[in-house]
């Protein structure tokens, strides 16, 4: 799979997050890599910008992201921030962008011109490199260019785009560096690591027309991916895929029958649309919908399918499992790209490339499906989009300039989804909810995160055929009565400011609803009684006083739960171990720093407290001392540990041997932890393959002894003797299983710049 550059893009707020935990394939662009770090490491008299140019679908952010995370520029650029660009560029977010490298202060409300200021200021002194990725034009570069220390010398820009003319508009003085198509054999060799894996080897009745299809491709690695998807969902007898592959070979040649290499393209992404099953069609074409390198995260992905009706239930199977099948098959075909994997080896947040959210756009256009419609809003109110036809259109999405769209009163009787991706500070007037309830009466899905309402939208309770709502609110503290009039809810997701979120209604009696989510301490209503939450699977924040047998014999189907407050009430609990579905827990200290370290957790429940099939803790702020995570150790089917900001403290942590027999994701942040070592005879995390430390800035050392399973460390702001001694385990993996097999995926050491 070809590296696409990672970003999280809102509308037109664009925040640059490189992920490095999907695993890619690249092949072919060694020597253009070389070639680009030799040019960034050169000295130059002012600040130099360099570029890459190419088609779409070509490689330019795969050859990009080599660069960044390529030792030699991370060893000799302290300071590298990637910033996405992309066709509806802002500038103000751009700016932010580059100063979140900076400080951690609160820039937003500060104009262009201030942050533009800022951006100079920092960016003056000292040797950086900023990668501007993808962009479209000549304005967007001169208004990025205007924020930049051409006097800086010591500064590099590299950007990549589609267009000749904004490299030349960037750099007079220098070539654009023209991305080259790939030829045959890295054609080849990328069909197969698409089909086969690193490990796999082409069957020789197969390679014939593997090669014949790998030519077809026209160098193009985008489309090698694609068709590299549509081969492996054809791999069975060697009878049957020779005869399958020849098909889709004869297919190929069909459909890339144009000079025009973008038309070759679309082609070949229609021709793996064709291919999929036609319960994966809507599903496909509705990612779509998100705006350009939106960072999709599954769990909404999987949800809003669901909302939608595009997942079909199947027996002993539940949606949410269906749903991530059908994820993982697009995923598999090449349809899909992965941002960033969970530990557990699922997928978290995902994106389609540009010209195949182009596709989807078209193609839903094209079959009349009225699948979805995309209103643009210009600066000055004016809608891009035919408001008048918006009657026929079942699905509206609305990018920037919202409260513009609801001052032009449309009239929309057959919407059932309405989304805003506007990532702007927006603040709607309740007195736009009865139109919103008159407008949109059928709605199923209500999608407005972005806007905050001062206090919650009571009338919204009257949008009975509602399955998924998500609404933003600077300081909701109470969910209504009424909510229980929305029978249909099945995902109920809240971002508030607030502490606590107390539901009036009885939740527990909404039979259909299967996800609460907010970060706030959930407070049930005490007059709930009797009925069982039947679909309830997920409540991601519950107040401690709420965690009580009563509460529990009423969701016993829950798999996800996250309790926040003053959790010394927990130690005594033994109604956690009733929930036998349970499989994900977060435990959040509402404390303070400054009073939890005075005052403490004095231990954590006893081993027989916890559910019995928990594979996934996370605890958070609970200043426990080390010498409790023994209990942690006797958790049998814990598979993932994660301990953020000084869920334990102390200087020392001594492990023993024989706990933590199904571990195998350690994460750990904040933390005054100095000396972490192990003693007696037998294994020591016997299964851990990833171990991320973060901000351990007085570790001394990591144990050795982790170097048997180990396949991954991952450590910023540690010591330098940490990092020496995570060198001692990369090179005891090398003497043990050899430099070639260590490459191939062995052990992989990831050490945040200036750590060394």
């Amino acid at each position: 799979m070809i590296i696409f550059h990672i970003i999280i893009l809102i509308s037109s707020l664009v925040t640059a997050q490189i992920s490095l935990t999907a695993e890619k394939k690249i092949v072919g662009l060694d020597d253009e890599a070389d070639k680009i770090i030799k040019y960034l490491n050169e000295d130059s008299k002012e600040l130099e910008v360099i570029s890459i140019i190419g088609m779409p679908g070509l490689g330019k952010t795969t050859l990009a992201l080599k660069i960044y995370r390529d030792p030699r520029i991370q060893y000799e650029f302290p300071t590298i921030i990637w910033v996405y660009v992309s066709e509806e560029y802002n500038k103000k977010d751009i700016f932010l962008t580059i100063l979140k490298k900076f400080t951690q202060q609160d820039m937003s409300r500060k104009s262009e011109e201030e942050l533009a200021q800022q951006v100079k200021g920092y960016l003056s002194t000292g040797k950086f490199l900023i990668i501007m990725d993808d962009v479209w034009t000549v304005d967007a570069w001169d208004q990025i260019e205007a924020a930049m220390p051409k006097s800086n010398r010591y500064g590099k820009i590299l950007i990549t785009s589609r267009y000749e003319n904004v490299a030349w508009r960037a750099n007079r003085d220098r070539l654009p560096h023209r991305l080259r198509f790939l030829n045959q054999d890295e054609s080849w060799e990328l069909l197969q690591l698409e089909v086969f894996g690193k490990e796999g080897v082409c069957p020789p009745e197969l390679e014939i027309t593997g090669k014949l299809i790998a030519e077809q491709c026209d160098g193009l690695p985008l489309a090698i991916v694609v068709i590299g998807g549509i081969l492996v969902d054809k791999l069975s007898s060697v009878t049957d895929t020779k005869m399958e592959w020849k098909k889709v070979s004869d297919s190929v040649q069909t459909y890339i029958s144009n000079d025009d290499k973008n038309k070759r393209m679309e082609n070949i992404i229609s021709l793996s649309y064709n291919k999929l099953p036609y319960e994966l069609r809507d599903c496909f074409l509705y990612l779509g919908m998100f705006p350009e390198d939106y960072e999709i995260p599954a769990w909404k992905l999987i949800r809003l399918w669901i909302a939608e009706g595009f997942v079909k239930q199947k027996p002993g199977k539940s949606l949410e499992d269906i749903a991530e099948e059908n994820l993982k098959e697009l995923v598999n075909r090449n349809l899909v790209m992965v941002d960033k994997m969970k530990p557990e080896g699922e997928v978290k947040t995902c994106h389609v490339h540009d010209m195949i959210r182009e596709f989807c756009k078209r193609e839903a256009a094209l079959k009349n499906q009225n699948l979805f419609e995309e209103i643009k809003m210009s600066t000055d109110g004016v809608s891009e989009s035919n408001i008048s036809e918006m009657q026929k259109f079942r699905r509206l999405c609305v990018h920037s300039y919202v409260v513009d769209f609801f001052l032009k009163r449309p009239k929309a009787p057959k919407v059932r989804s309405f989304w805003c991706f506007s990532k702007a500070d927006i603040t709607l007037a309740l007195e736009h909810i009865p139109f919103i309830i008159d407008t949109f009466s059928l709605l199923r899905v209500f999608d407005v995160n972005p806007i905050r309402f001062k206090r919650f939208p009571t009338k919204i309770t009257q949008l009975v055929h509602l399955r998924y709502i998500a609404l933003s609110g600077d300081d909701f503290k109470v969910l209504p009565k009424d909510i229980s009039n929305l029978w249909n809810l099945q995902t109920i997701i809240i971002n508030t400011n607030s502490r606590t979120l107390e539901i009036k209604a009885d939740i527990l009696k909404m039979m259909q609803l299967r996800h609460l989510k907010t970060k706030a301490a959930i407070i049930l209503s005490k007059e709930g009684k009797g009925e069982v939450g039947l679909n309830l699977q997920t409540l991601t924040r519950l107040s401690p006083q709420c965690c009580t047998k009563q509460v529990f014999d009423r969701t016993p189907y829950l798999k996800t739960l996250g309790i926040r407050g003053q959790l010394l009430s927990l130690l005594d609990n033994k109604s956690l171990a009733n929930l036998g579905r349970l499989q994900k827990l977060k435990l959040v200290n509402d404390a303070f720093p400054r009073v939890a370290s005075e005052n403490p957790l004095q231990g954590l429940p006893q081993p027989d407290r916890f559910p019995l099939n928990l594979r996934i803790l996370t605890l958070s702020s609970t200043f426990l001392d080390w010498k409790h995570m023994f209990v942690l150790g006797m958790l049998n089917s814990l598979e993932v540990l994660k301990l953020k900001e000084n869920a334990f403290m102390g200087k020392c942590w001594e492990v023993v041997a024989g706990g933590f027999n199904s571990l195998e994701f350690l994460y750990i942040a904040r933390t005054d932890l100095q000396l972490w070592t192990v003693s007696g005879k037998g294994d020591h995390f016997p299964k851990l393959r990833c171990l991320v430390l973060k901000n351990c800035e007085k570790l001394h050392e990591v144990p050795t002894c982790l170097v048997e399973k180990l396949q991954t460390l991952d450590m910023e702001r540690v010591t330098k003797h940490a990092v020496a001694c995570a060198r001692k385990i990369e090179q005891e993996k090398t003497m043990k299983y050899g430099e070639q097999s260590t490459r191939r995926g062995g052990f992989k050491l990831i050490v945040a710049p200036g750590d060394e």
